[in-house]
């Protein structure tokens, strides 16, 4: 299976549950294409049986990187007729995770950024098999403090070594469906 693991990361959160993401997948033994997404970044999701796609929660959204790439790329597919009236379903999954910190009502802050990024998937037809949530501690300056005054409590260090294990744990189920 040719997977493709693309997600957005500005402080590191996301990055360590990528980088996991794509160990788990290669240990499995599928070929996976890793792309941390930038202003210029410009991939095919159609060339793929099956794409993750994350990225840190900001004010609710994914990154901005990540929103500029997701609609180029909506606007690309809906001009070459890829994108269907009814998204009938193509043999292709999806798999749409994040990091947030939700320091104001937890994981309700960071639905709409899953949302998002699996709506060009949806709209493409792939079958969306799964969202994940993973809390992601604060690290831009002058925001630490949410780290331990938010919703979720304490979350320094997150997502730690349990995180990591449980997306491992999470990749090997997913790839049995």
């Amino acid at each position: 299976m040719k997977v493709l693991n693309l997600y957005y990361s500005s402080t590191g959160n996301t990055l360590k549950v990528a980088k996991t993401i794509t160990a788990a997948l290669e240990a499995l033994g599928h070929e996976v294409i890793d792309v941390r997404v930038k202003k210029d970044t410009d991939i095919n999701v159609m060339d793929f049986d099956r794409v993750f796609a994350g990225s840190g929660v900001y004010a609710w959204l994914p990154g901005k990187h990540m929103q500029r790439l997701l609609e180029r790329l909506r606007d690309g597919y809906a001009a070459s007729g890829y994108i269907k009236p009814g998204a009938p379903r193509i043999d292709k999954q999806a798999v749409i995770y994040c990091t947030y910190g939700g320091v104001h009502t937890g994981k309700n802050e960071a639905v709409p950024a899953v949302k998002f990024m699996g709506q060009l998937f949806d709209h493409l037809g792939f079958e969306l098999i799964d969202e994940w949530y993973f809390v992601g501690e604060y690290r831009a300056s002058g925001m630490q403090a949410m780290t331990t005054a938010g919703r979720l409590g304490d979350i320094s260090g997150r997502p730690d070594q349990h995180d990591l294990d449980r997306i491992k744990q999470k990749v090997r189920g997913i790839m049995l469906v």
